[in-house]
């Protein structure tokens, strides 16, 4: 049976702000402007004028939007803000890629990353403050979980960036590979998806939108009964359990038998692929007999690879393999039918590359 779309309540908890209790607008679904609106005595039209002007115009002071009656506009200006959380930092990189640090209500932070590439501009996104998974190879771990974020502040770092772009660029990607696990904030990652792909909100194509997660099966199985045809990026990073178990801990819940199992279910439209990221590490999976494991494991799965070269930070206990090495990796797959690019990170001179992304929690 299809799982229910988490389309809520029209007044949904998640949306609101702590303290103050003032509705989050960021969080509603186009739909849940309408109901909203209409519990207010206005016709259900003024939600999806107001849909317009927040998500497709950017309007950020509900008291100013032109077509609305006076009476409406003070109403909600009481009741409503659209809280687009703050750039408190911009870090530039020499590869023309850029990391954002937002700070949020709480004064907790998290970080995105804007990576141009030719016709294509993308924004990676956070979902959690910090990360709870522990990934033996990733700076974010070491942060522990703070938090998750709301719908509305996973749209709002879109709708941030967005806002500070230049005159004719826009938002091309959305990829939710920066910090957390985006299935472990399951209910919040999926709105914000709706809102990102319905045509009345932000209205991107889910073809150019790729959720990325550390393996958990059971979320997996749930995605796949979303409807939402996203893209979807498993880390997978090791051929065997005793090196994911050691290198994920996630693991040891989730094997690799277990994992696959679920991608192999997941329904991938017409010439879509799963990707498969795999973080090369010197001396630990970057082996040719690893490769060639790679290539059996994925056996009947729509997929291609992403060979990302381990990206260092501070105290990390890994190394990336030298060049050689990493080429003969990909030439075993390649050998066998295989798509497998070699991802070279955006952002590695700034520690916004992947794997890299840290930030303080409060002020």
């Amino acid at each position: 049976m299809r799982a229910r779309a988490d389309h809520g309540h029209p007044f949904p908890s998640s949306s609101e702000k702590e303290g103050g209790g003032a509705l989050e607008l960021l969080g509603f679904l186009p739909e849940e402007l309408e109901s909203l609106l209409e519990s207010m005595g206005a016709p259900r039209y003024r939600g999806r004028q107001i849909a317009e002007w927040v998500y497709r115009k950017g309007a950020t002071d509900l008291g100013a939007l032109p077509n609305l009656p006076r009476e409406l506009r003070d109403e909600l200006r009481r009741r409503a803000v659209v809280g687009v959380p703050e750039i408190e930092r911009r870090t530039p990189s020499a590869d023309g890629s850029e990391k954002i640090v937002f700070r949020l209500e709480d004064g907790a932070r998290v970080q995105s990353v804007l990576m141009p590439d030719g016709a294509r501009l993308t924004l990676c996104v956070s979902t959690q403050v910090g990360c709870g998974f522990g990934c033996a190879f990733c700076y974010t771990g070491t942060m522990g979980l703070e938090r998750n974020l709301s719908a509305a502040e996973i749209t709002g770092q879109v709708a941030g960036v967005a806002r500070a772009l230049p005159p004719g660029q826009r938002l091309t990607h959305i990829v939710y590979m920066g910090m957390g696990e985006p299935l472990a904030n399951y209910q919040a990652t999926v709105r914000s998806l709706r809102l990102l792909t319905d045509p009345r909100a932000l209205g991107f194509s889910p073809r150019r939108i790729t959720v990325s997660t550390v393996g958990l099966a059971s979320g997996i199985e749930r995605l796949a009964r979303e409807d939402l045809r996203v893209n979807l990026a498993i880390s997978l990073h090791a051929t065997s359990n005793d090196t994911r178990d050691r290198l994920m801990p996630v693991n040891k819940g989730f094997a690799i038998e277990e994992l696959l199992a679920a991608c192999r279910r997941f329904p991938l439209p017409f010439r879509q692929r799963m990707t498969f990221e795999y973080v090369l590490l010197d001396g630990v999976n970057d082996s040719p007999e690893d490769a060639r494991r790679l290539a059996r494991l994925l056996q009947g799965i729509r997929a291609k690879i992403n060979l990302i070269p381990f990206n260092d930070w501070p105290g990390a206990l890994f190394s990336r393999p030298p060049l050689p090495r990493i080429l003969a990796f990909q030439q075993v797959l390649l050998e066998r039918s295989i798509t497998a690019t070699v991802r070279w990170s955006k952002g590695e001179d700034i520690g916004a590359a992947c794997g890299q992304l840290s930030e303080a929690v409060v002020a």
